[in-house]
């Protein structure tokens, strides 16, 4: 069997930003060349977070305040926008 294929799998999820995926929440990318190779070579696999959880792009600024995301998660904690709704809901 002198022709067997040869089969990558996947190792690593990176920021589908940082694979040149315009995915930021201004509708750009991240790139980095690196993470782009991976993916291309299949050894990783792009995602987006904020995209899988259905935030839009684009989408406002937003910043954790008053803890961490945990802190988000357990209501001890909020999402204010750049212009100071509270966007923790969404």
């Amino acid at each position: 069997m002198g022709n067997q294929a040869t089969c990558r799998k996947v190792k690593y999820i990176v920021s589908s930003c940082l694979a040149g995926l315009k995915t930021r929440y201004d509708g750009t990318d991240s790139l980095c060349e690196k993470v782009r190779e991976l993916v291309k070579d299949g050894v990783a696999v792009p995602f987006c977070p904020e995209q899988e959880g259905g935030l839009p792009i684009p989408r406002e600024p937003a910043e954790i305040v008053g803890g961490c995301g945990r802190d988000v998660l357990y209501g001890n904690a909020k999402v204010i926008s750049q212009q100071g709704r509270d966007v923790t809901e969404k």
